[in-house]
């Protein structure tokens, strides 16, 4: 286990580890011991209650953050013809058809969001061994599949963000920077909580919502009351 240092130490000690924090009590300590020296990312992981080993209980899907994540995602929208042009005035970074998959196949990964039209699926679904481990390969669920590549576009760097459900039942996701005001992140972590609470799997037994907890990058996690 790597050493931790006297700022982190210094910082987790402001924290009760026994505690349950309110959101907002939450926000404010994670704010207050970021320990980094650059803006720091503000993540939430939430422990649920599922078995994974049932498709029902595999939650994926995405979402727009009222106040985004702070973070301007590179966007990769893969079409052809009049779509390419919508997708290009839309503000996507890189637009290209089939010759832009070659440069994949070839290692070219220099993009954080693929967006695609249902017409490229075919194509696409052989690059799922270079796609799919980095979660790069667009799908219905989270919207990254879809003949309307403006609104696509728009919300991704709007702040749309996309969960996923590991083996273990745990989601994780960005909800913003330190430098953001409490009550934005406070926002954005109500808005992903209720959505999680609306789309919990009717399968689902005992608690839900088993752990919540909030942290900067590099510094000691907040348990939130759920």
């Amino acid at each position: 286990m790597a050493k931790k240092s006297k700022r982190y130490l210094a910082a987790a000690e402001l924290i009760d580890a026994t505690n349950a924090y309110s959101i907002e009590e939450a926000v404010a300590l994670v704010k207050k011991t970021s320990t980094t020296k650059f803006d720091a990312s503000v993540d939430v992981a939430f422990r649920l209650g599922l078995n994974t080993k049932h498709a029902d209980q595999q939650l994926r899907g995405a979402l727009v953050l009222p106040h985004g994540t702070g973070k301007s995602k590179k966007v990769l929208v893969v079409t052809e013809g009049a779509k390419a042009a919508e997708a290009t005035a839309a503000g996507a970074d890189v637009v290209g058809g089939k010759e832009i998959l070659e440069d994949i196949k070839k290692g070219w990964l220099d993009f954080e969001v693929m967006i695609a039209t249902p017409d490229m699926m075919a194509e696409l679904g052989k690059l799922g061994r270079i796609l799919g481990p980095k979660g790069l390969m667009p799908n219905p669920k989270t919207g990254t599949v879809t003949m309307d590549v403006a609104k696509a576009v728009a919300e991704t760097k709007a702040g749309k963000v996309t969960y996923r459900t590991d083996k273990e039942g745990n989601i994780h996701l960005t909800i913003g920077r330190a430098s953001f005001e409490d009550a934005k992140l406070v926002e954005n972590f109500q808005t992903v909580y209720d959505l999680l609470v609306k789309i919990k799997p009717s399968t689902a037994k005992g608690v839900y919502m088993k752990n919540v907890v909030i942290t900067s990058s590099m510094g000691p996690s907040v348990k939130v009351a759920a």
